[in-house]
């Protein structure tokens, strides 16, 4: 039994698919194959069932898929621990961050924190809140920025800072005189959301509920738009499509300049996401973990309200 043969276990029963595990894992599929059916032939179980499109984990394959995770994060930890020796702040972080929160914060976090411990450069990874978890589980990644509610219990969470949303429409819509938007005047209009995946999706389907059964219905596209990206979102609303929800962070420093957009906010009360820097419970560098919040306080995010004053790592739901 090897860390490597994990590792592919671990991989296939997320992916249920060893295709795309062989691809997770940089190895063949073959590659992969063989070495989980050498894992099942050492320890006298299946793990996986294997008909049809997608994999199964059987009963005894889920107890040995999480065991095996733990496994993974100490092997992480003894590694981690063997590296920094007596100096947590010397050698890299690795740092996951969504796709909602990584444009707009690391260009100001990333200098921010060179300029405060250059000893510790960062290793950024940009993901889905998911997978971000399922990294840190396996001891991929060290801690990671994500927003609120987790997925899952088993990691620390510190409070960085709540955000709250705004409304962009085109220079021209009506809208773009008002002062603020009632959200329930969302379900009027055509939107433009994140695709399945992202969590800031699910975050303004919560600000209008009405939104969803459009979303889900066979017909939603008459009402409701999916993008990959921010981006690819705002620059849909520009061309006349429809209208979005926007974290603040994401809004120009001058909106007011911005020759196709009009940013509004909400009226009370505004909705907002808090964005927490999550990481394992057996994590060894917790010197890291204050060093690289207090370089996210340091940045001097405009519209966000920072949570410096909140010491005390919480344990995530």
């Amino acid at each position: 039994m090897t860390l490597t043969e994990l590792k592919y276990i671990v991989a296939v029963a997320r992916e249920r698919h060893f295709g795309r595990a062989a691809e997770a894992c940089f190895v063949s599929q073959p590659t992969l194959s063989v070495a989980i059916r050498k894992l099942e032939d050492e320890l006298g179980v299946t793990l996986f069932e294997r008909g049809g499109t997608e994999v199964g984990v059987t009963p005894i394959g889920q107890r040995v898929v999480a065991q095996a995770q733990k496994v993974l994060e100490e092997s992480a930890n003894l590694k981690e621990i063997a590296r920094q020796g007596h100096d947590p702040l010397a050698g890299p972080l690795r740092v996951g961050v969504i796709h909602t929160i990584g444009p707009y914060l690391l260009p100001r976090l990333v200098p921010t924190q060179i300029a405060r411990t250059p000893q510790m450069p960062l290793l950024l990874q940009e993901n889905f809140t998911v997978r971000l978890v399922e990294l840190l589980r396996q001891g991929e990644i060290d801690c990671a920025i994500m927003a609120l509610p987790l997925p899952e219990a088993g990691l620390v969470t510190r409070p960085l800072y709540d955000e709250p949303f705004m409304v962009a429409v085109p220079r021209e819509h009506p809208w773009a005189a008002q002062k603020e938007i009632d959200a329930q005047a969302l379900k009027q209009e055509t939107m433009l959301l994140l695709g399945s995946g992202h969590c800031f999706r699910d975050q303004v389907l919560e600000v209008c509920p009405e939104l969803s059964r459009f979303s889900a219905a066979s017909d939603g596209i008459q009402r409701t738009f999916e993008g990959s990206s921010l981006e690819t979102i705002r620059h849909m609303v520009a061309a006349g499509i429809g209208v979005t929800v926007m974290p603040v962070t994401s809004v120009p420093r001058e909106p007011g300049k911005d020759p196709l957009l009009k940013y509004i906010p909400f009226a009370s009360p505004v909705p907002d996401r808090r964005v927490v820097l999550a990481w394992r419970k057996s994590f060894p560098r917790l010197a890291a973990i204050e060093a690289l919040s207090a370089a996210v306080f340091a940045c001097g995010l405009e519209g966000v309200r920072m949570l410096a004053e909140e010491k005390v790592a919480l344990q995530s739901d």
